[in-house]
């Protein structure tokens, strides 16, 4: 291959490269993302969000379509998950804690869990995006699966393509797939209530937690250690009794 050869390929792949972060660019700043000193950012919830100083104080009460629910709908006590499919201290929690804790809590009724989208990157929007297209008997599972490839999909250059993999595997097509993806409607959704947990909890990162009981509620930010965990689903417990 001639020098001038080896140029025009080099060429090629940066315009190719710069197409896709223009293309990926203008979706995420149609959802509400943009750049800010070179990280991706919800700009307007960004400006308007307050950290939480003590979680025991919740600002203002927090509510969602509970479509989506590991354990018994009826349980006492729920966690509200505010996770995103790109955060590693998420797919921590979901892939070392949630086994524990569906054990000794979700699969004996106590509590629920309900998973709340909170996407930090164009990559994580898609994927919650894909997701919601699963059979709500096949949601926690599909989570699983994206959190274990977490790696794979979130630095590949083509994410949406292994994304709509994985799904297939799951009995979506790549059609369906990228349909998915490509639902403007789902993806608002995500953002609203997103946007409701920046403003009426005031959560900024993933994971966080709402834990919510019968006779109150507080917000974990960040991801406890199992004891912490069970401490604070104990308390609410107690109080059912």
């Amino acid at each position: 291959m001639t020098f001038e050869n080896i140029i025009k390929k080099i060429s090629q792949m940066l315009a190719i490269t710069f197409m896709f972060v223009m293309a990926d660019g203008y979706y995420l700043f149609q959802k509400g993302f943009d750049w800010v000193d070179g990280n991706l950012v919800l700009v307007r919830s960004a400006q308007a969000a307050v950290p939480v100083v003590d979680g025991s104080v919740v600002p203002s009460r927090f509510e969602m379509d509970e479509v989506r629910v590991l354990g018994n709908p009826a349980a006492p006590v729920t966690i509200y998950e505010f996770s995103s499919l790109g955060c590693s201290h998420c797919a921590d929690f979901h892939l070392n804690v949630l086994p524990q804790l569906k054990k000794d809590y979700i699969d004996t009724g106590k509590v629920k869990l309900v998973f709340a989208d909170f996407p930090i990157d164009g990559r994580s929007m898609k994927a919650a995006m894909l997701a919601r297209c699963m059979p709500t008997d096949k949601y926690f599972d599909f989570l699983s699966v994206l959190f274990k490839k977490q790696l794979t999909w979130g630095l590949s250059f083509k994410a949406e393509k292994l994304l709509a993999s994985y799904a297939e595997l799951e009995g979506l097509s790549k059609e369906q797939a990228n349909l998915c993806m490509a639902d403007d409607d789902t993806a608002k959704e995500i953002m609203a209530v997103r946007q409701d947990a920046l403003e009426k909890l005031r959560i900024q990162g993933t994971p966080s937690f709402l834990v919510r009981g019968p006779e109150g509620e507080e917000i974990l930010p960040g991801m406890p250690d199992y004891e912490t965990l069970q401490g604070v689903l104990n308390k609410y417990l107690d109080f059912n009794k």
